[in-house]
């Protein structure tokens, strides 16, 4: 094929074919294949007949034409009820055969799934007082048990998680004869596995009643293990959803998430068609903050409700370093800390301090750590990890110094041991000082302020690619959340995972005290009368940061208006397409007696007139009536700095008020020029067949062949203007390929828009 062109045959005309592959390798690969006929939820919604027989034939045709193409391929798992598709093992270089089969509508890939925590921290029996459940009344649900008589009664919640020891006393009162399933061992007992405890401590914050309650103490559990030791994947986890929503669960709590930023990947998928079905799903946010775009699936769903995580209120400390010579660290910070008193009792001694490198367990390995403090370079891993290997390893403390200029700018609470944050700078002075054999530290730390409910800098952020979505929904507690564990015991974890059963459990009181409300109604319900949040300073946290804010119960099984949907994107307005105007709508409920009328107000955040939107200023709304408010946002472009826009929809009725946030982006926010991409062939002449999924319109695309390491060989062709989306493309080195050294090669792509440019590796290949 000729320098520049592209081959005859195109993404466009395929089945979409998502994820990335190496189409070289005999390695085994599990993908999970959507059909074009639609699943049995999906009919129903769309107005089409529909049966699993229907379906059945479909997908055998499907499964018969991939076994005369791929004789050695496998099925796994087959769907019908929510996915309409098969899960199938084969290998790699096989995978594109398939976008060959008629009746395929999508591939995608079935990624590694993990429960979104860190590692949990026993609390003995003596130790143990229900104080230590702070959460569950901090978002009022001790209010609504004892006030409003709400307990979860009659509501059914599914777990899939890593199965859930049914046996335990907080939790058996929940389970009744059937219990769930494993997909992982493939039977009827979804006890937790050995040596797995998670989705225990998941069921508990939702319905444990006993030493701890957990939010609906009287909700009914379902457990659905999904998470073996080693993770899980996504044919399981779309098969415990499925199950889920067939065996009768009102709601379902995912705990568990991938680093894929992508709204239509099969479990996201399958959890839009179960909220339709009438099941709230609540997902995890993921623990890849504090960053945007760090969301992952499940939580990327369209319909889902996901969940951030916050810390419940807290002290904060100023804090003084000094060595054995004296010597004063001025940059020394308090990073975070489990408790009070372990952070002030490094005021009571002088300790000695030692190198731990970058904090990894091989960094421990051989070095005296028992009841001294870790001396630790930022780089290698995160926060969170240093802390939980010096404990570990038996240091009261640690001391992490940046490994750039400036100081660390996160604070991360609930460390398993203190941890403080220093310069550079002062964390060289410090291994100086080592180098000279001053090995002794002491503190100095005082009380500062206290602070307020802050989102937790591990809390994954949104947005969502393509959707533009403002993820999270909401926030909930998930810092230091004592629950039920396995073998009648309790722990304290945290993550977002323990956020979402906070909201699933809000969930099933909600539907108990309305049973008549569908999933976008309970959605609203949290989402309109979360209270936001603001960081250490006072300042108010992004959207994309804290969602609508942090559930609050009362107002929520209390509020006489709903507001769908909870949450609005508007969408990427392109700076060279000046003025446009994108029209939209929203809808009001008024679950009163009484007509209402509201006084609408619609602000976007950007200090011009260059974003303009006109709606109703008033509406009157009959008693239990619902109502469409239209609203068209006149948006010049060209006026404004690229990136991405805030705003509220407020609703006013006498002293209620309502906010609804909203987003738009304007031509380049911060997300990256390429989603994904892969080497199809690389032909003995040197011709790259290639492929790219890119977020946006692209001014160009160079090619390149480095070597492994990454240090530049040569040129390979330019390809100009590419659109959105994806693109099978073939590039020609047949010039110089025969002179390079046999040996192992990165290709390489430099994508270009405007002044924005950004380097990916596309794959790695031998000559």
């Amino acid at each position: 094929m000729a320098m520049g062109q592209t081959p005859d045959r195109s993404f466009e005309s395929l089945t979409e074919l998502k994820g990335s592959y190496d189409f070289s390798s005999d390695d085994d690969v599990t993908v999970m294949i959507q059909l074009d006929e639609p699943s049995v939820v999906e009919a129903k919604h769309k107005g089409k007949s529909q049966s699993k027989g229907k379906i059945e034939s479909a997908r055998d045709k499907v499964i018969a034409d991939i076994s005369a193409k791929l004789p050695d391929s496998q099925v796994d798992r087959e769907y019908d009820y929510l996915f309409s598709g098969l899960a199938l093992t084969l290998t790699e270089k096989e995978v594109l055969q398939l976008t060959e089969v008629d009746g395929v509508q999508a591939i995608y890939p079935s990624i590694s799934y993990e429960a979104n925590e860190f590692e949990p921290e026993l609390i003995s029996d003596e130790a143990f007082s229900p104080a230590m459940m702070d959460s569950a009344p901090f978002i009022g649900a001790n209010e609504v048990w004892e006030d409003l008589g709400i307990t979860g009664q009659g509501v059914t919640v599914a777990v899939i998680d890593t199965g859930v020891d049914y046996t335990h006393p907080d939790l058996a009162h929940a389970f009744g004869d059937y219990k769930g399933y494993d997909f992982v061992d493939n039977n009827d007992d979804p006890q937790e596995g050995p040596g797995q405890y998670h989705g225990t401590h998941v069921a508990g914050t939702i319905a444990a009643n006993g030493r701890i309650q957990g939010v609906a103490p009287d909700a009914s559990l379902l457990g659905y293990r999904v998470l073996g030791p080693n993770g899980g994947t996504t044919a399981d986890v779309v098969a415990g959803i499925e199950l889920a929503v067939q065996d009768g669960a009102d709601v379902m709590n995912l705990s568990l998430g991938a680093s894929i930023n992508d709204a239509d990947w099969a479990t996201s998928i399958a959890l839009d068609w179960a909220m339709a079905e009438g099941v709230v799903a609540v997902t995890s946010n993921g623990n890849s903050g504090p960053n945007n775009w760090t969301v992952g699936s499940p939580g990327t769903s369209r319909e889902a409700i996901s969940v951030g995580a916050t810390q419940l209120p807290y002290n904060e400390y100023d804090a003084t370093l000094f060595t054995s010579e004296g010597t004063e660290y001025p940059s020394t910070e308090v990073m975070g800390f489990s408790n009070d008193e372990d952070l002030l009792a490094l005021n009571e001694g002088v300790y000695e301090f030692f190198n731990a490198g970058f904090g990894t367990v091989a960094d421990f390995e051989g070095t005296d750590a028992e009841g001294n403090i870790a001396l630790i370079s930022r780089g290698a891993i995160p926060f969170v990890e240093m802390a939980e290997n010096a404990a570990a390893n038996g240091a009261v403390g640690v001391i992490v110094y940046n490994n750039a200029d400036g100081p660390i700018p996160f604070v991360i609470p609930g460390m398993d041991v203190p941890t403080l944050k220093l310069t550079a700078a002062d964390g060289q002075k410090m291994l100086e000082e080592l180098e000279n054999g001053n090995n002794e530290v002491s503190f100095e730390i005082d009380f500062a302020r206290e602070v307020g409910e802050t989102v937790a800098d591990f809390s994954s952020r949104g947005p969502v690619y393509g959707t533009w979505m403002i993820k999270p929904d909401v926030s909930a507690p998930g810092v230091d959340i004592v629950s039920t564990f396995p073998d009648d015991s309790y722990a304290s974890l945290q993550g977002t995972s323990m956020s979402a059963p906070h909201v699933a459990g809000a969930a099933a009181l909600l539907l108990e005290n309305n049973p008549d409300w569908n999933t976008d109604q309970v959605k609203a319900a949290l989402m309109n009368t979360a209270e936001s949040i603001s960081d250490a300073d006072g300042n108010v946290y992004p959207f994309n940061t804290q969602g609508a804010g942090s559930i609050r119960l009362v107002e929520a099984l209390t509020t006489e208006t709903l507001v769908t949907p909870g949450s609005y994107s508007f969408g990427v307005f392109e700076k060279e397409n000046g003025r446009q105007v994108e029209r939209q709508h929203f809808e009001i409920m008024n679950l009163s007696n009484e007509r209402k009328r509201y006084e609408i107000d619609v602000d976007i955040y950007d200090g011009s007139d260059s974003i303009r939107v006109s709606t109703n200023n008033n509406l009157n709304v009959k008693a239990g009536k619902s109502q469409k408010v239209n609203m068209n946002v006149e948006v010049n472009a060209s006026g404004l700095e690229a990136g991405y826009y805030e705003g509220m929809i407020t609703l006013t009725h006498g002293n209620d008020e309502i906010e609804v946030p909203t987003i738009l982006f304007v031509m380049d926010p911060d997300y990256p020029h390429l989603s994904y991409g892969g080497i199809t062939s690389v032909s003995d002449e040197g011709i790259f067949d290639f492929y790219l999924n890119l977020n946006r319109d692209v001014d160009y695309v160079e090619t390149y062949i480095f070597t492994a390491g990454l240090a530049p060989v040569a040129f390979v062709e330019e390809f100009g203007n590419l659109p959105q989306g994806e693109h099978d493309l073939t590039a020609d080195a047949s010039d110089f390929y025969d002179l390079l050294p046999p040996g192992e090669y990165a290709f390489v792509t430099f994508i270009g828009k405007g002044d924005v440019e950004e380097g990916y590796v596309v794959g790695y290949f031998e000559k």
